[in-house]
């Protein structure tokens, strides 16, 4: 028996980003664009490796791989070389993958860098390098249960930048943010959408001390990641509290049930039977180019931070937060230019917003908000129209419905109620109904809340707060006399 509470994890990720902004996919001139496309239609004799075809590297990938090495502060290799990685699977068109090594005289295209995370942790990146994505399987049901499986090679030859970091994170968690900040960087480069589907997935491979290296591929996103790792973890933990061997092997995540399932015994590089692509010549990166790419990277996600922090005046975790996400401090900065209040507006962008895009499952371009339309909404709780509970409210109707704040008070009749009239009218019959909470609030100010509570229901939260506390306070003056 082993006593697992205390055992150290060591997590490694092998981040495949996809580089979305290239027309064309790394050695072939097809179309790139092919997530709606009918499957099979984006293909030629070069990604299908068809016998007599060669490959010529799309120079545009070389680029925005040399901006993503900067952006991680790696070094930069001035010459590489492309390899063959061998391996026979149904969704590998040639048997082999072109991608890079860093052993046995391979040379990837940038080493040595590193990510710093919230706080002080440090993640360490030991390479980065080119290659090309595979085909995509499709299963009927689960991969362990489907009688057949299909093929789209649309997705074979694009080009995508691998970033293989130590095992420095130690956590579900850490690895989360450690990919949003891969993703930050990439967008902000402009070299990668993380919204597309597909376009960032990522293998982990986790040890728990006592215990050997197991893959887990197949993750999609920041919450499967998270979900994948615990599951993993606490697998593991299980096998090695109950004595136990954990055996090296490959596993995948199935996403359904949320469970990881044994692939196949973990292979080593060897395996791989890497040799240089004899149809690839050494690409050799000058410093002159290197220089030229620093001299035209965007502004990253920490300047932008700052930026956000100094313009708008908004706190330093709200910054960080909508960094994470460039299209959100897009939003953010557009709606802010037309508001008076960014620190408030920060507030509901980084609060109620993203609450509800995670609890809707949809990125922020599916939703149907517009940044005037938010602005609208803000400027109706400010001049009293509507309350900010009946705003919160609107704000989820606007993000489903696209509608206009105005559009959607009017057909639900959500204007704030200030008619003192009818307050006073329905506070009677609160006092009436109950006599014992108004005793109560005579005797205790804190129960006052209960009345002004029963208030604020019968008008299904749309009295006006100040002016139903002023009416329950004043009819209990009355009510002591």
């Amino acid at each position: 028996m082993v006593e697992t509470t205390e055992l150290k994890v060591k997590i490694g990720l092998e981040v495949h980003c996809q580089l979305t902004n290239l027309k064309s996919k790394l050695f072939c001139s097809c179309s790139s664009d092919y997530r709606q496309s009918p499957p099979n239609t984006h293909v030629c004799p070069v990604c299908m490796g068809t016998p007599g075809s060669l490959p010529v590297l799309n120079r545009k990938a070389v680029e925005d791989a040399i901006l993503i090495a900067l952006a991680l502060n790696m070094q930069i290799s001035n010459k590489t070389i492309f390899y063959r990685k061998n391996y026979f699977y149904p969704d590998m068109p040639k048997n082999f993958q072109i991608s890079q090594y860093d052993r046995a005289g391979g040379i990837p295209i940038a080493k040595n860098g590193s990510k710093k995370l919230d706080g002080e942790k440090i993640v360490h990146i030991s390479r980065l390098q080119i290659e090309e994505d595979p085909g995509k399987i499709s299963y009927e049901g689960t991969i362990e249960t489907s009688k057949s499986a299909f093929v789209d090679y649309n997705r074979a030859g694009i080009a995508l930048v691998e970033i293989v970091t130590d095992p420095d994170i130690n956590s579900p968690k850490e690895a989360r943010i450690f990919l949003q900040k891969i993703r930050s960087i990439m967008e902000h480069l402009g070299v990668s959408s993380g919204e597309l589907e597909g376009s960032m997935r990522c293998d982990a491979n986790i040890s728990i001390q006592g215990g050997t290296r197991v893959e887990v591929k197949n993750i999609s996103s920041f919450k499967e990641v998270e979900r994948a790792l615990n599951f993993e973890i606490t697998r593991q933990k299980s096998l090695l509290r109950t004595g136990h061997r954990i055996g090296q092997e490959t596993r995948h995540w199935d996403e359904a049930r949320r469970v990881t399932i044994s692939l196949r015994v973990k292979e080593e590089e060897e395996d791989y039977r890497y040799f240089p692509e004899a149809d690839l010549v050494p690409l050799t990166i000058s410093e002159e180019e290197i220089e030229r790419q620093k001299n035209s990277m965007p502004e990253l996600p920490e300047g932008h931070m700052q930026r956000l922090m100094t313009q708008y005046d908004i706190s330093r975790q709200n910054a960080m937060t909508l960094i994470d996400n460039k299209a959100l401090a897009e939003f953010f900065e557009e709606s802010a230019d037309n508001y008076s209040h960014p620190d408030l507006l920060g507030n509901w962008i980084v609060g109620d917003l993203l609450s509800y895009l995670y609890e809707m499952d949809i990125e922020l371009k599916d939703a149907k908000l517009m940044p005037r339309d938010l602005v609208k909404m803000l400027e109706l709780i400010d001049d009293g129209t509507i309350s900010g509970k009946i705003g919160k409210e609107l704000l989820k109707e606007m993000l489903i419905t696209g509608k206009s704040p105005d559009e959607i008070i009017n057909q639900k009749e959500m204007r704030r109620i200030s008619d003192r009239e009818y307050l006073n009218q329905l506070t009677e019959e609160i006092f009436s109904s109950h006599p014992q909470a108004v005793k109560d609030a005579i005797k205790d100010p804190k129960a006052v809340r209960f009345l002004v509570g029963q208030l604020m229901k019968k008008t299904s939260g749309k009295a006006d707060p100040q002016l139903a506390n002023s009416i329950v306070n004043e009819k209990l003056k009355t009510s002591k006399t």
